[in-house]
């Protein structure tokens, strides 16, 4: 539940502001684009920009719902805040994506295939549809 993500710190009550939803959800799609413009060159970044825009998206999902992400882990708190509304391969997607993503930048370059970097932007797509649908309704 929601309120076990408070107790345990992860996320804080945040008044809704919805210009702040809608520009973080405008960062979504910002990087969702740069992340395919990004496949011609880099597989590692272009999975890295995918991440981010999901990872953004959440954050979007977050504010609307009255909540910020809080603590030292807060990427962890936006998967599992997103855990109570994403399907659940959206969620194993989004979480695999921010164990891969810590990988390929901070421990070794190359780590992200062209065909892993390409499953992630289509992947980062549908995720941010979903959400978009979420914030619409």
């Amino acid at each position: 539940m929601i309120e076990d993500l408070v107790k345990e710190g992860l996320i804080t009550p945040l008044p809704v502001n919805q210009n702040r939803v809608e520009d973080t959800f405008a960062i979504a799609y910002r990087d969702l684009g740069v992340a395919e413009n990004l496949l011609t060159s880099s597989s590692d970044w272009a999975y890295t920009v995918a991440y981010n825009a999901i990872l953004q998206a959440g954050r979007a999902l977050l504010f609307a719902k009255g909540y910020r992400p809080s603590g030292s882990n807060q990427h962890i708190s936006v998967v599992r805040f997103c855990e109570h509304f994403l399907s659940r391969d959206e969620t194993l997607w989004f979480e695999r994506m921010r164990r891969k993503r810590h990988q390929a930048v901070y421990d070794c370059a190359g780590t992200i295939s062209e065909h892993e970097a390409r499953s992630a932007v289509k992947k980062a797509g549908d995720i941010l549809q979903t959400i978009d649908s979420l914030l619409r309704a």
